[in-house]
């Protein structure tokens, strides 16, 4: 019977120690996470705000134009997509949230460019991915030659202002972020930043994919995490663009 009282015990002890153990583990596994999660999420409100001084300095360009049916309805999506971004901002708790945000964000600049082409009479903007450097210039104009320190030559986009000073072999305006005591472009942020540049570009298509296969392939952990939650069928390219983008010193 001593034996059997012992050996309970002793179970207990172990179940005991297994589950405070595997709490500590969540709770530093969730202050790891959050501490990965809050720069990026700074960084996303700056992106909110800049989307906002976009807005005001647009009531500008407006003022004393009579907005058609097609100007008002950009104008509206571009509104709504300011709110849409701080009301999805404030959420924020985990990676693909900030994914959420930079989408809206990436449409939003997108309606905004489709209003100044319709004040100046002019087509509609081509759809393209934003500035490469920095999301907040907005839409890029152009494919690139860039070759980032100690890097390897690739196309990028970019807006016209950046586009002009890499053509004149001047640095580009690039977003730079901490990480730790050190400003890095973001691109080299590390995997927390995935999910914020997934959301400017990873919605256009093979070209792109490719471009984030070289953003991801040392700048940030690895290739590998690349196909971590890109969402329905990514999986099944993730492979190809490990094969495509071996080797890249990005």
């Amino acid at each position: 019977m001593a034996e059997l009282l012992g050996l309970l015990v002793l179970v207990a002890l172990i179940v005991g120690v297994v589950t405070i153990t595997g709490r500590t583990r969540r709770a530093k596994e969730l202050a790891r996470k959050e501490s990965e999660l809050e720069p990026v999420r700074k960084l996303v409100f700056e992106d909110i705000t800049a989307l906002g001084e976009q807005l005001q300095e647009l009531d500008l360009e407006l003022a004393g134009h009579e907005l058609d049916a097609g100007m008002n309805a950009d104008y509206q999506r571009a509104l709504d997509a300011y709110e849409a971004a701080k009301t999805a901002g404030d959420r924020i708790s985990e990676p693909d949230h900030v994914k959420h945000v930079t989408e809206i964000l990436e449409d939003g600049r997108y309606a905004i460019a489709c209003v100044q082409a319709r004040v100046a009479g002019e087509p509609l903007p081509t759809r393209r991915p934003p500035c490469f450097f920095d999301p907040r210039h907005g839409l890029s104009v152009a494919d690139v030659p860039y070759v980032p320190p100690g890097g390897t030559q690739r196309d990028v986009p970019a807006c016209a202002l950046d586009a002009e000073r890499v053509r004149a072999g001047a640095e580009p305006d690039v977003r730079q972020v901490m990480v730790g005591s050190r400003r890095v472009p973001y691109y080299q942020g590390g995997r927390a930043y995935q999910p914020y540049a997934m959301g400017y570009f990873g919605a256009f298509g093979p070209m792109e994919w490719m471009f984030m296969g070289m953003l991801f392939s040392g700048g940030f952990d690895a290739l590998g995490g690349l196909a971590e939650g890109l969402g329905e069928g990514i999986g099944e390219i993730g492979g190809g663009i490990g094969d495509m983008f071996d080797g890249f010193d990005f």
